[in-house]
């Protein structure tokens, strides 16, 4: 996934406005030009004559003095004309749009060595800043990353169960677009779930994935809302983001209010996710069984059995944020 059409088109609209704009200052530009030193507009204009003609001598037969005669001609009017650009300051740069990207002239898309249509690095930036603002984290992820992680305040068994978890969270990032995986962070408050969780949104996001972090309350906030208060237009764009994002993180499962609607909601967006092949990560203080009273049985299995695809972390130790 990444970009939705709709966010696509919002995109491909404004390099249209863009190009159209750079192309229409272009025309005044030249125009001005062209109105200060006419000679320089009936020069082209008389080279381009000259060259129709000359391919009309061509099939016609004509010959060779004939020819080099006209080619005469338009390199003297090309001569002229190049002296005068440099002896007042101009090039034929002068008379081209002046795009905002030179690479791919506003189009979002380049042709790579192959002839590969790839998209520019204007469109990547595009895309990222789009999907960093979807992802609702930004700030959050500028000290949570990989760049920051620190093993400090972790020994023993909880060293290693923290080293583990790193290496398996850098290989669910590396097989992301090969491999359909999910992840369950389990564990007590400040043993780093969340923090591991910012890494893979990190990564992912700047490879222009699309990632929505939300707190367990937030979500369901999100869904209630979707369900019974917004629009439908609301509704379908809040469910198109939360159920079809590649990766969506929910944090701190078990700390939004217990009910039905939670329970069910909850079992649904899993199962909706794992159909599309979607990937999740949850990270929760609960245990096993407390998801299991929590939540129902339906639920657990999907998060520990073979059909839902979670690795299933768990992370202990002090609590590291309370550590001076």
């Amino acid at each position: 996934m990444s970009l939705t059409n709709e966010q696509y088109n919002s995109i491909m609209r404004e390099y249209d406005e863009m190009r159209q704009r750079s192309i229409r200052e272009s025309e005044e530009k030249v125009k001005r030009i062209y109105e200060k030193y006419p000679e320089l507009k009936a020069w082209e204009n008389r080279a381009i004559t000259l060259k129709v003609q000359q391919s009309k001598a061509a099939m016609d037969g004509a010959s060779r003095e004939k020819l080099d005669e006209i080619t005469d001609e338009i390199t003297m009017l090309l001569v002229r004309r190049q002296s005068l650009l440099e002896s007042v300051g101009l090039t034929d740069k002068d008379f081209e749009p002046e795009y905002e990207c030179g690479e791919c002239k506003d189009t979002g898309y380049i042709y790579d060595e192959a002839g590969v249509r790839r998209k520019c690095k204007c469109f990547i930036k595009r895309e990222m800043e789009i999907l960093y603002d979807q992802s609702g984290i930004r700030v959050l992820l500028q000290r949570e990353n990989f760049s920051k992680l620190t093993y400090d305040h972790r020994s023993g068994d909880d060293l290693e169960r923290l080293k583990n978890a790193v290496a398996i969270c850098r290989k669910f990032v590396d097989e992301f677009d090969r491999e359909y995986k999910n992840i369950l962070f389990l564990g007590t408050v400040g043993t780093g779930k969340s923090f591991l969780s910012c890494c893979v949104a990190h990564e992912l996001l700047e490879s222009c994935h699309s990632v929505i972090y939300m707190s367990a309350i937030q979500l369901f906030e999100r869904l209630a809302d979707s369900r019974f208060g917004n629009t439908k237009e609301e509704s379908r764009e809040d469910n198109e983001n939360i159920y079809g994002c590649d990766l969506l993180i929910i944090d701190d499962l078990g700390t939004e209010l217990s009910n039905s609607f939670v329970a069910s909601e909850l079992f649904g967006l899993i199962n909706e996710r794992n159909l599309k092949r979607r990937s999740t990560i949850i990270s929760t203080n609960l245990s096993l069984e407390d998801i299991n009273d929590r939540y129902s049985e339906r639920v657990l299995s999907r998060l520990t059995g073979r059909t839902g695809n979670y690795m299933l972390i768990e992370l202990t130790g002090r609590d590291a944020r309370q550590v001076i």
